[in-house]
């Protein structure tokens, strides 16, 4: 059974280091709350010599917390903040209930700096790879102005919005992306164990071959080749690592964020995921009472792309001259006129946080249906592009054998 190590105070105050056996953490803890235990920090002691809790540690500090948990936990905490119970409480019975690990290592700790005296923002603040930016900004303004439950529900919605997006385009984008492995595996199995008999059946005969022929033969020969597959494997890698290392320099992202909105047909579709998410994020914010220059800065470090990071920038150095959001929004040329105008009409109103719910509303209804015929468009496209390869290796193989028979008559 494995053994936990804890650091507690007893009722009276008193701080215990000390060891106990459970089947797993949750129950560890239970048996110190039953105790009357406060626990400060509990964790599984590692094995003598094997050190393998050490291993598995150090591969979940890789690990990103999932989404879907953390939304879970941001309701959740909403419901029982709002319920009228204590901080320290909501994250003990939070850290318990939550099955991603991750999270509840965090929770844990989380716990323990409110309890020391922090607050839940500077304590989510240490943890940035779970909790982001926005994440603590907005955990602060609820915080601030005393409606932390509300802010906490509008995080779940947002949370819940942005990874549904998500899923939406991953789901839509898995069907083309398994049929094109499954049919580069056909190929690659036809060209390295079925053709090469059809090959040799070839070059045994005095015949004078057709192109298609030669070049199949030659697709062949060099895919048996293990000197020509290394070769192309070792180019093929060190072009993806210097493409990688290119893109992390700054006008290397610079660019290929530039190209991602660019590109044919895709380039539309990131451009209203990105339009999207900026409205989302930006409504978002305001909405929970982040101030504007704050909220910018926070949506060009979130928004992934450093185009509209550029365009938030320019739009931050606007509103400190005074000038409205609606007009740098317009000239960076990435954002619609229809954009631009229900901004300006927000920003006449007062009501830009609401006006931009609807501009990504709206989008995330248009990135559904653009998708819809994305999917539709590309199963024609990748079935007819498998035509062609298969009717090229059907005419290729059949081609010598009729001149063969030609011979032969």
């Amino acid at each position: 059974m494995p053994v936990f190590q804890y650091e507690a105070r007893d009722q009276s105050g008193q701080l215990r280091r000390d060891t106990m056996e459970a089947p797993n953490l949750r129950v560890a803890t239970q048996k110190l709350q039953e105790l009357r235990y406060t626990v400060i920090n509990i964790k599984e002691k590692a094995a003598a010599g094997g050190s393998q809790s050490d291993v598995l540690g150090f591969l979940e500090g890789f690990r990103k917390v999932n989404e879907q948990a953390l939304t879970v936990f941001s309701r959740q905490f909403a419901t029982m903040i709002n319920a009228g119970l204590a901080m320290v409480r909501c994250l003990d019975i939070l850290s318990e209930q939550t099955e991603d690990k991750k999270l509840q290592h965090t929770l844990i700790q989380v716990r323990r700096d409110v309890e020391g005296g922090s607050t839940l923002s500077a304590a989510l603040a240490k943890h940035p790879t779970v909790f982001s930016t926005l994440y603590t900004s907005m955990v602060k303004a609820g915080e601030m102005g005393g409606v932390l439950d509300e802010v906490l529900e509008r995080l779940a919605g947002f949370m819940e919005k942005d990874f549904g997006l998500k899923k939406k385009v991953q789901s839509a984008l898995t069907y083309p992306v398994v049929i094109l492995v499954m049919a580069m595996g056909i190929v690659f199995f036809l060209v390295t164990y079925i053709l090469p008999t059809f090959v040799e059946l070839f070059e045994g005969m005095n015949l004078d071959l057709p192109l298609p022929t030669k070049i199949l033969i030659s697709i062949t020969k060099m895919a048996k080749d293990w000197r020509f597959v290394s070769l192309f494997l070792v180019i093929l890698g060190g072009g993806g690592f210097a493409l990688g290392q290119y893109v992390r320099t700054p006008f290397g992202k610079k660019q290929f964020d530039l190209l991602k909105l660019n590109i044919p047909v895709f380039g539309l579709l990131n451009k209203k995921v990105a339009i999207s998410r900026f409205c989302r994020t930006l409504g978002t914010l305001l909405s929970s009472g982040v101030p504007i220059m704050q909220a910018l800065e926070i949506v060009g470090k979130a928004s992934g792309n450093e185009i509209i990071s550029m365009t938030v920038a320019k739009v931050r150095e606007s509103i400190r001259e005074g000038e409205s959001i609606a007009s740098p929004l317009g000239a960076s040329g990435m954002f619609p006129p229809m954009v631009t105008q229900m901004v300006a009409v927000g920003e006449e109103t007062g009501n830009l946080d609401a006006m931009l719910s609807k501009i990504a509303d709206f989008y995330d209804t248009e990135v559904e249906y653009m998708l819809a015929s994305l999917t539709s468009m590309l199963e024609p496209i990748m079935i007819v592009g498998m035509g062609g390869i298969v009717g090229f290796i059907v005419i290729s193989v059949f081609l010598p054998l009729y001149q063969l028979i030609g011979q032969m008559k």
